[in-house]
């Protein structure tokens, strides 16, 4: 900022630039909310190193083909349809490949050669099998195997420093016990009523008799490393669970007829009728008929209206699919109420016609119960969350290209419509060297860096690949051919990099739920030892025989329980039914299902498994752990 205002009263003709704007996204990093943004970044800085020797070869291999196009196409006269020259620079050549790596101009730059002969098709398509099939597939491996390696050691690493800190708590409350250092029930009550204090006395026994492996009212090392897993778990005291019907009229809501009336709105067979039903509705949506609209709305809603009879708003309400199933049946009885009463014709209300297809977003429901598509769908939601992250990495450098662009290219052209007439200062987008280019044939003239709206979406446009190549010789021919750097440095940076670091992301939280799905083993040592002790929601009796424990592999999430009947293929769908606990009390711990975990929970619970319960990374290799940061914005 200083430099710029000396910049601007020394020699305000000269155009100063604000160059520290597109800086100011770097502050995101630095909140200190933004951990997975920073993780994210770390990822990328420690990446790039790893990835750059794939890099250089494969820049290589570009210039090598273009030395070779140079010296089959040069003295050929060959040109582009609209007369631009075909292989006849050096740079520009690179330019022309490099964009065919990513399609975006393929079949239209081998065209001219394959007119000429056919035998030079071979050229291309081994440059598309090397460059793009062969090295863009391995900048992706790298960039996975690097990203799961970065990963593991920010995990491990992370795992250590907990234990570290744990272990160093420990050794300032131990004390001597029976040849052993332990920490005594009264220094465990003592501290954690510093760390939970408004939790009670209950409360904290029942956290020591998790930890408490040999019930003798004492603490060990290793026992006392599991501290922080076990105050992450929620812990809720269960004491009513009556719905409000059950409450307020027991006796009409515990009636032969009402108990005989919510056994079947539990039965399977209740949700495969209305399953059946989400197929049939989708078929007549998709042939328009119309006259079945209200015969469908009413069955969903006496749907809706029986399991909201049956579970009570509460337990109703806190799943997804019946969160989703009230909005969008109830949304498209409102908006077919509306078009009757007002009778308007099917035409003027469109938005409703919109709001009517949402039922057919109900055949999501469907494929989550079915196993083959279970894992791709709950890949799909668990990387939801993570998306926000990325997102933000996006942003950042969407930002920082932004401003760069509208620093370079702002005022270079405008949209002002394509049916003015030539003479006018308007016509050809305000700037007449767009004349005849392809920029301006494909009426492109709105994607400008005039302001910072129009500069994300030209961005996101470049991002999708397809014709960013057309954009960019806009841009070149209103400046000059140095403008392909700044496009050139965007696709690498933001395609190239960052887009496969999502993608690397989202191979290995795919992986992770297959894996999950396949062996079924994916859980704390505390989380075990509270199924052992039956302290999880749904659990009902607690188990202390281990043969007992051993045939129990009922699955824990919060508020839901299955039933011995429903152990099945599609035990775990999200369309079962609500179980009845209302018989629940005490106090309970919420165990969430492995596939409704974070997938950053469910990766450090696996890299986690990989090192033994007493390891705290004292004989680890220093140089596998990742380099301490250095001090953030937030720190200081």
């Amino acid at each position: 900022m200083i430099c710029f205002l000396i910049w601007d009263n020394v020699a305000h003709d000269t155009n100063p630039i604000r160059w520290s704007r597109p800086l100011r996204p770097l502050f995101i990093i630095n909140f200190s909310d933004g951990k997975q943004i920073r993780r994210a970044f770390r990822n990328i800085r420690r990446t790039v190193p790893e990835i750059l020797n794939i890099l250089v070869l494969f820049f290589l291999s570009i210039a090598l083909f273009a030395l070779l196009a140079l010296k089959l196409f040069n003295k050929r006269n060959l040109t582009y349809p609209d007369g631009t020259p075909y292989f006849k620079e050096f740079f520009d050549s690179i330019w022309d490949l490099y964009v065919l790596v990513t399609t975006a101009n393929n079949p239209d730059v081998m065209m001219p050669a394959y007119d000429e002969s056919n035998w030079f098709a071979f050229f291309f398509i081994i440059y598309i099998i090397i460059c793009l099939y062969i090295f863009m597939s391995i900048i992706l491996a790298a960039i996975y195997y690097n990203y799961r390696n970065n990963l593991k050691n920010e995990i491990r690493a992370s795992v250590y420093g907990k234990r570290k800190k744990l272990g160093e708590a420990f050794e300032l409350l131990k004390v001597e016990r029976g040849g052993e250092m332990v920490i005594t029930y009264q220094t465990w009550c003592c501290l954690l009523k510093k760390v939970i204090p408004k939790k009670s006395q209950a409360h904290i026994d029942l956290l020591m008799k998790i930890l408490d492996t040999k019930m003798n009212h004492q603490i060990v090392r290793k026992e006392f490393l599991q501290l922080a897993d076990l105050l992450q778990l929620e812990l809720t005291e269960v004491t009513d669970r009556m719905t409000f019907l059950e409450r307020y009229i027991p006796t009409i809501f515990n009636s032969t007829i009402s108990e005989g009336l919510k056994k079947g709105v539990r039965h399977k067979a209740f949700r495969y009728f209305f399953d059946f039903l989400i197929f049939v509705n989708a078929w007549f949506i998709g042939f328009d008929v119309d006259k079945a609209d209200w015969y469908f709305l009413a069955m969903f809603t006496v749907e809706i209206l029986l399991k909201l009879y049956t579970f009570g708003p509460k337990e109703f309400f806190v799943r997804f699919w019946n969160s989703f199933d009230f909005l969008v049946v109830f949304s498209a009885v409102i908006a077919s109420a509306i078009e009757a009463a007002e009778g308007a014709s099917r035409e003027e209300f469109k938005t409703l016609d919109l709001l009517l297809v949402l039922r057919v977003l109900r055949l999501v429901k469907i494929f989550g119960s079915i196993q083959r598509f279970k894992v791709v769908l709950q890949t799909i939601i668990n990387i939801g969350p993570s998306i926000f992250t990325y997102g933000g990495v996006i942003f950042v450098f969407y930002y920082i290209f932004a401003i760069i662009g509208m620093e370079i290219f702002s005022g270079k052209f405008d949209y002002y419509g394509y049916e003015t007439k030539e003479g006018d200062e308007s016509h050809f987008c305000g700037n007449p060297k767009l004349n005849g280019t392809a920029f301006f044939k494909y009426q492109y003239c709105n994607n400008n860096f005039n302001d910072f709206l129009k500069s994300l979406v030209i961005l996101f446009e470049l991002t999708v690949v397809n014709q960013w190549h057309v954009i960019a010789s806009g841009f070149v021919a209103v400046t000059s051919k140095a403008a392909r750097i700044y496009f050139f440095m965007f696709h690498l940076t933001c395609v190239v990099i960052v887009l496969n670091i999502f993608i690397a992301f989202i191979l290995e939280a795919f992986i992770l739920e297959y894996t999950i799905d396949k062996s079924g083993k994916l859980e704390s040592c505390v989380e075990t030892k509270i199924k052992q002790l039956g302290l999880g929601i749904g659990q009902g009796t607690r188990k202390t025989n281990p043969q007992e424990v051993q045939k129990d592999d009922t699955e824990l999430v919060p508020n839901e329980q299955l039933p011995e009947s429903s152990l099945d293929d599609d035990a775990e769908s999200d369309t079962d039914s609500i179980p009845d606990l209302s018989i629940e009390t005490g106090l309970k711990f919420h165990l969430k299902k492995k596939s409704r975990k974070k997938v950053e929970v469910l990766l450090q619970q696996m890299f986690e498994g990989e090192i033994k319960p007493e390891d705290e990374g004292h004989t680890f290799d220093e140089n596998e752990i990742n380099v301490p940061r250095k001090l953030t914005l937030d720190t200081v």
